[in-house]
């Protein structure tokens, strides 16, 4: 008997324990979304799993039960938008978020009309779980019904509206700011007013144009999925989002959104390079690392702003590491070191690097974070400008105005965060408490991605709210029904009380004109 319980035990453990396939697109050509979600599928692999994987970025050195699916058509039509995003700061913040959009269709049709892609799309594999980078491209998420899979949503950023209506994910506009806002979560009324405004266009922009274009897209490519488009991108198990409370602020997420910011980070080091080792280590007075990330090439920058940034740098006593993608910078200073190429975390890690100047990603807040560095924002597009308003009402950064930059106040800024320990301190203490997790981040996504996909979607963890439309969510419908029994009430109200006033008047005329017989 016992024989045959262990045998039984046995068997279970082999079914419980055998690895899954997935599927993950990541339709984004920048380099950053990329680092996100290769992180997770890399940890997905040392897991016991199979994945194959939609991306720009195939391997250069392969890795057993890794499978790249290279899809350059996406390159192609995102390469103007990449080279833009210098412009995009000139812009309004209204015409940005319809920049987007129009990104979303030309990559989403990208995507779907590369060679690679049709073919996978024709090809009989199975999945156990489709894992979506969602990034302006909800179509691509009919890819479940297409393999009969659980959708599970990754987003590289923070919790845009249409990636909090996969899931039903409450963000209430008194306390959650639009991640395109340079706003934190206890704002002013006139900050709250502005929110509501921005939240309200947006709303009408995904309605009545994002969602209608993306709607087409997956009638003409999924032709024989029987779930209407709107019922599809509602219909997610699960949504990882880059993003953590300790990076942030507090605020509710449906069971099935889970924080997982900062997966990509291992916090493994490896040794540096011995000349930027050597650059560092003399550097008498502590160094600055400089980098606006993959997608912001510094050798773009307005020719203009380069000598500003440089006269800011000449005769600084800290040495400058400036991620610069050209081998010559006429005018720089011998306190200045270029590379189109830095170890990011690991020059973070440096005890002798004191600050981080950067774009304001969300990748790059996180590893100052991390690191407990302090940062230095030129915001330029996107969440960049609420990440870096986070940092210096947080206390731990300073954001600057890119397009009035010049190099007395970039100097200034310079000298202050590295000078006032203050920054250093509240960063330091931000990094403890994101280091204090009960599992990694990487560990955490791995758990929520093979739960689902262990309970065959689990749908117990999907809230209502996913079923309903947005006005049913907000009780527009109801408001409306009690707003309009109310003034049809006071109309009411004010007609009878009219009649009322009409009839006494009426009959005090009368009363004033009868005439009384006397004797």
């Amino acid at each position: 008997m016992r024989l045959f319980t262990l045998i039984l035990a046995l068997i279970f453990s082999f079914g419980y324990c055998s690895g899954y396939n997935f599927l993950m697109i990541l339709n984004s050509a920048g380099r950053s979304h990329f680092n996100v979600g290769h992180a997770l599928a890399k940890g997905l692999v040392q897991a016991g799993h199979e994945i194959s994987v939609v991306s720009v970025y195939p391997l250069k050195k392969p890795i057993p039960r890794y499978h790249d699916i290279n899809v350059p058509n996406v390159i192609k039509v995102m390469g103007g938008d990449i080279a833009a995003l210098w412009e995009s700061i000139q812009k309004p913040l209204t015409q940005k978020l319809i920049d987007h959009y129009q990104m979303g269709f030309r990559i989403t049709r990208g995507l779907f009309e590369d060679p690679s892609f049709q073919e996978l799309l024709k090809s009989n594999q199975s999945f156990d779980a489709v894992i979506c980078e969602t990034f302006y491209n909800d179509a691509h998420y009919g890819l479940a019904e297409h393999f009969n899979a659980p959708l599970i949503g990754l987003s590289t950023g923070g919790g845009l509206t249409f990636i909090t209506d996969m899931v039903g994910s409450p963000a209430p506009a008194s306390f959650v700011p639009h991640i395109m806002l340079p706003f934190n979560d206890h704002m002013s009324l006139y900050e709250r007013l502005l929110n509501v405004a921005f939240l309200a266009y947006e709303r009408l922009l995904l309605d009545y144009y994002y969602l209608p274009g993306q709607q087409q897209l997956y009638k003409e490519f999924f032709p024989g999925n029987k779930r209407c488009f709107y019922e599809m991108r509602r219909n997610a198990s699960l949504v990882l989002i880059n993003q953590h409370v300790s990076l942030s602020f507090p605020r509710p997420y449906s069971p099935n959104m889970i924080e997982v910011g900062g997966m990509h980070i291992d916090g493994k080091l490896s040794p540096l390079p011995e000349k930027i080792e050597r650059f560092i280590n003399e550097s008498e007075h502590g160094a600055i690392y400089f980098s606006m990330g993959s997608n912001l090439k510094s050798k773009d920058l307005p020719p203009a702003k380069v000598q500003e940034i440089l006269r800011a740098f000449t005769g600084l006593k800290q040495r400058v590491l400036w991620k610069f993608e050209l081998e010559d910078l006429p005018n720089k200073p011998e306190n200045v070191y270029i590379s189109d190429w830095f170890p990011q975390t690991d020059i973070l890690a440096h005890p002798k690097v004191l600050a981080f100047v950067t774009h304001g990603g969300m990748l790059s807040t996180t590893e100052s974070i991390y690191h407990g560095k302090p940062v230095i924002g030129l915001p330029i597009f996107s969440d960049q400008f609420f990440n870096m308003a986070h940092a210096e009402q947080t206390g731990y950064g300073i954001m600057l105005d890119f397009k009035t930059l010049n190099a007395k106040e970039f100097r200034e800024a310079i000298e202050r965060i590295t000078s006032e320990p203050s920054y250093t301190k509240v960063v330091q203490g931000m990094s403890f408490r994101y280091r204090d997790q009960q599992q990694t981040p990487l560990e955490n996504a791995i758990y929520w991605v093979e739960h689902v996909t262990r309970h065959q979607g689990a749908a117990y963890l999907q809230s209502a709210a996913q079923r309903l439309n947005w006005w049913q969510y907000h009780n527009v419908d109801v408001l409306l029904i009690i707003f309009g029994g109310m003034i049809f009430l006071f109309i009411g109200l004010l007609i009878a009380i009219l009649q009322l006033l009409k009839k006494v008047l009426s009959g005090g005329k009368k009363t004033q004109g009868r005439k009384f017989k006397r004797n």
